[in-house]
């Protein structure tokens, strides 16, 4: 078991005081059979009134509303947790779907099919054939097809990191040759459902103590990577980035259908719209002192 403190804090500077505007903030990992949240703690300058609600996802969302006006804002989330997953896990996958193609039950279908529909258009079906190609044959193994294309994706793509919003659409990452951790993990989602795999995205944080892996955009940022869903086994995590599967070192707070639905903090002011003159987001996971 490994007991880590995730330090989240997102600062934003403006050039004369703003009325600051409702912020939405998803920064409170989601605690699953592996991962158990300890302690967490949201502080806020200036001072804001929390209200908790989950979203459609189960997704653990504070909202901060604000009085009076400011020149500054800080938001700085503070999570203690326990992971105890490990490096190698071991999939129960239900015997009528360790071959691919296999077909999900119909009740499993209900729930999956909005998380198996691709979200960009492929006019071209460039996406499907490339991940066609990874398909060895009539049937094929299908935790090997899907550790075979998240190896994949860093195989034909380099990573490179952005610090603009938004995503590059597959086919762009495709095109292109390059793109960060959330292009890799678009790339690679979409890639699956067009297989007719249930699969979702998924923010988070990544834990890299050696510094030996790829998706932290050096000082510190979210990390993002896929979940697909397999019969018998859940969900299972896999990071195309650093060729990973499994959540050993995985912390996650949000699971989605799409990247824009997993922004850690979204808000907005009212002022001029060149008031805001500088942002900063800092990231750091360490073991607990005293674990």
């Amino acid at each position: 078991m490994t007991k880590l403190t995730v330090q989240h804090r997102t600062t934003y500077a403006y050039h004369r005081p703003v009325q600051l505007g409702p912020h939405r903030l998803m920064l409170r990992p989601r605690e699953t059979p592996e991962l158990r949240v300890c302690a967490h703690t949201v502080n806020i300058s200036p001072a804001a009134e929390l209200s908790w609600a989950s979203d459609v996802f189960g997704n653990i969302i504070a909202t901060a509303n604000f009085t009076g006006q400011t020149d500054t804002l800080v938001i700085e989330g503070v999570t203690e947790v326990e992971l105890s997953t490990v490096a190698w896990p071991v999939f129960s996958i239900a015997a009528a779907a360790t071959r691919y193609p296999f077909r999900y039950s119909d009740a499993d279908w209900t729930d999956l099919a909005p998380l198996a529909a691709q979200q960009y258009p492929d006019p071209d079906h460039r996406l499907s054939r490339w991940a066609g190609a990874f398909v060895a044959g009539p049937t094929t193994d299908t935790l090997s097809l899907l550790r075979d294309l998240s190896a994949g994706v860093p195989a034909w793509i380099s990573y490179q990191s952005r610090d603009d919003e938004g995503t590059q659409s597959p086919t762009e990452t495709l095109r292109r040759g390059w793109g960060s951790c959330r292009d890799f993990a678009v790339l690679f989602v979409e890639a699956v459902r067009s297989l007719g795999f249930g699969a979702r995205l998924v923010s988070g944080y990544l834990f890299d103590p050696d510094g030996q892996l790829v998706g932290l955009n050096g000082a510190g940022s979210t990390h993002a990577w896929a979940e697909v869903f397999v019969p018998g086994a859940g969900w299972i995590s896999f990071d195309p980035t650093n060729r990973s599967m499994g959540g050993h070192n995985l912390i996650p707070v949000a699971v989605t259908r799409a990247m824009e639905q997993a922004a850690p903090v979204s808000g907005s002011f009212h002022g001029s719209n060149d008031a805001l003159t500088a942002m900063s987001v800092s990231v750091s996971v360490s073991p607990t002192l005293g674990a």
